[in-house]
């Protein structure tokens, strides 16, 4: 999952390591990623009854990014096409 994360804020392991340990709120990990993959506006679909790319907030766009792709991890999706490459 680290992976997923790592490619969908740009941060490394380490600085995500960092984030963690600092126990830094998901709104704060959200609006000070180092770079947020353009290539997620091609995340679509649904996560909780509600169309990801239909969002209009976007922290909460960005949240719904992050569930739906760990939805499709869990589904057994393979890592290729959760990223989107």
């Amino acid at each position: 999952m680290g992976e997923i994360i790592c490619w969908l804020t740009g941060h490394t392991e380490a600085s995500l390591a960092a984030v963690i340990a600092d126990r830094t709120s998901f709104a704060d990990f959200i609006a000070y990623a180092p770079a947020l993959n353009p290539a997620r506006a091609l995340i679509t679909g649904v996560v909780c009854g509600v169309r990801v790319e239909e969002i209009e907030e976007q922290p909460m766009r960005e949240i719904r990014y992050l569930d739906k792709l760990v939805d499709e991890l869990a589904k057994g999706k393979v890592m290729g096409k959760i990223l989107r490459g």
